[in-house]
């Protein structure tokens, strides 16, 4: 359950509601660290999908598409803070849901809280540097992200997603073509981030809106395993337009897949600076 857990996190914070990319590092799995590869390389399974067709639209126009569906381009340049919160499957037997909160302001600064049984395991990041507390593994001190960790972490995107402003972010993007996502038309999109990680992003023919995207390889039972992460439920929130429902699926696993619904959320709201700064270790005991 705690990796299943660990997943969704990486769900959340991979996307942070298209705010980007990848996750809560180790936050609740005793082991394994996030792989630091290219998350799309395709395995066996992809080498064999049949080819894309041809796009009427360039990679440009299909984003400024995207943008303009979530809310325009200035309504994004607008945000400062971002903060969702909700409930995600624990997954098992009993699949119980476990109360989040996700905290985020430019630049690249992140926190996530999970509740478990009466404890809070959470990170944060500071934009250059991140810590955790897993008092579900009994540890309540305070950890700093490991190499690889750290290293993930540079990928994550700012909380207006990796496609607003994706050159000045130091991004490229191409256009791969079109193939059906859960029997819907879908532009697939390749990026290459700053520092050469690859992440493929999946836009709706119809909608314009993101259906998927690549999260960060996991290593399960053994073996390397691709992560998708799917948006649905798209509502307007202060005039943007944010997914509600996001599940995560790993490939190969049999019942991997858990969901995420964000129950409220919360544009330009006041976040102090020393709520992603090292968290001092009386405030991390207490779960506040």
């Amino acid at each position: 359950m705690k990796k299943r857990i660990l997943l969704l996190a990486y769900g959340l914070m991979s996307v942070a509601v298209t705010a980007a990319a990848s996750t809560s590092s180790n936050l609740i799995a005793k082991s394994g660290s996030p792989a630091a590869v290219h998350a799309s390389k395709p395995g066996p399974a992809e080498a064999s999908k049949p080819s894309l067709r041809a796009s009427k639209y360039s990679a440009a126009q299909i984003v400024e598409r995207n943008i303009a569906a979530r809310g325009g381009l200035q309504a994004w340049r607008a945000v400062q803070t971002l903060s969702f919160s909700g409930q995600m499957e624990a997954g098992g037997k009993q699949n119980s849901l476990l109360p989040f909160v996700m905290e985020m302001k430019r630049p690249h600064k992140s926190r996530l809280e999970i509740r478990f049984r009466d404890q809070t395991a959470f990170q944060v990041y500071d934009g250059t540097q991140g810590w955790k507390v897993r008092p579900f593994l009994n540890r309540d001190d305070v950890e700093p992200f490991t190499p690889i960790e750290a290293k993930l972490a540079t990928t994550w995107a700012e909380l207006d997603g990796p496609l607003v402003d994706y050159a000045s972010k130091g991004t490229q993007i191409k256009l791969e073509g079109i193939e059906a996502v859960e029997g819907r038309d879908a532009y697939k999109l390749k990026l290459t981030l700053k520092g050469g990680v690859e992440r493929n992003v999946w836009i709706d023919a119809a909608t314009f809106l993101e259906t998927k995207i690549d999260g960060d390889p996991r290593k399960m039972d053994g073996k390397l395993r691709n992560v998708a992460i799917f948006y649905r439920d798209y509502k307007i929130e202060n005039g943007l337009t944010v997914p509600h429902v996001l599940e995560t699926v790993v490939e190969g696993i049999k019942q991997s897949s858990h969901k995420m619904t964000i129950e409220k959320v919360a544009v330009n709201q006041p976040l102090e600076d020393a709520l992603f700064a090292k968290p001092q270790l009386k405030v991390a005991a207490s779960g506040q």
